[in-house]
């Protein structure tokens, strides 16, 4: 008959997430559980090893930092982090999930020290399907369903946040408002099925160019914004300019005879120190862009 100590020991061993106990140097000291290979990999062969043996730096720092927060707290904590197979030297990246998973950490100082250390335990939690959905209700959250691009929601807290790092930084930044040039006679020519195709081509056209950190968002109705980091104001200039004379040059309704020719008004300004807020830039771009509707339109101006 089993004794109680073989019981305790066969349920440890059963538990469905991975338990590891780390010492405060950052060594394995135990680990129990985990036995889902569906879910994750055998870390058997950690024992005994550093964070910094089998990780990278970066990555060891990470969890380092998390288990000397939590011995200086006293207390459980709970992070969330990403972590692949192959970011951890020596798994057998075939007898577990593929690419990376995100994890859900449980960490709680123990009482007793391990190896003459202090020490935490660290169970490790598969939520790589919640982060998914998450992530995924995020995008949604932001996103504009109709044309595929950010909403006004996403832009105004981008533009909130680059304004606060522009003020730290002073590292230029431009906006670019846009307004499809008469666009309401689009829909009264060829529909409003139509009016949203040419609105979709136009969003297509500027993200396909976007360079990384670039932002196009549909700011409501036919009108786009543009939020460009890390840009001088030539930049913007010819970045605006390109994207005013691909939409001129785009065959939006292929069908349509004769052929529709779609065109946009744009303004630009870049941010300034004296912008304590977001409203002070989206009242200086729109009235840039009131100046170029009322400069003949497709066309763009500049803010002074």
């Amino acid at each position: 008959m089993n004794s109680h100590l073989d019981i305790l020991l066969d349920m440890l061993s059963a538990l469905p997430d991975p338990v590891f106990v780390l010492t405060e140097s950052g060594r394995y000291a135990a680990l129990i559980g985990g036995q889902d290979r569906q879910h994750y990999h055998d870390g058997a062969h950690l024992v005994d090893f550093s964070l910094y043996d089998v990780l990278p730096k970066a990555k060891a720092d990470w969890f380092l930092e998390q288990i000397n927060i939590t011995l200086a707290l006293n207390q459980l904590r709970i992070v969330e982090y990403g972590l692949a197979g192959a970011d951890v030297d020596g798994l057998d990246s075939q007898q577990g999930p593929a690419g990376e998973i995100w994890f859900e950490g449980r960490i709680q100082p123990l009482a007793t020290p391990v190896n003459n250390e202090r020490a935490v335990v660290w169970v490790a939690c598969n939520i790589t399907r919640r982060h998914q959905l998450e992530a995924q209700l995020q995008l949604l959250s932001e996103t504009d369903e109709l044309t595929g691009a950010y909403n006004r929601r996403r832009l105004l807290d981008s533009l909130k946040l680059s304004l606060a790092q522009f003020r730290e930084q002073q590292t230029p930044t431009a906006l670019v408002l846009m307004d499809v040039d008469h666009f309401k006679s689009i829909n009264d020519r060829f529909g409003h099925i139509a009016g949203d195709e040419v609105l979709r081509g136009i969003a297509h056209h500027a993200m396909a160019h976007l360079r990384e950190g670039d932002l196009f968002a549909r700011f409501g109705g036919e009108e786009f914004a543009l939020l460009l980091p890390n840009t001088t104001l030539d930049t913007a200039t010819a970045i605006a300019e390109r994207l005013r004379q691909t939409i001129a040059f785009g065959n939006f309704l292929p069908d349509s005879h004769p052929p529709l020719i779609v065109t946009a008004s744009m303004g630009l300004s870049l941010m300034q120190m004296h912008d304590h807020a977001i409203e002070t830039i989206l009242r200086r771009v729109d009235d840039a862009l009131y100046q170029a509707k009322h400069s003949g339109r497709n066309c763009l101006v500049v803010a002074a």
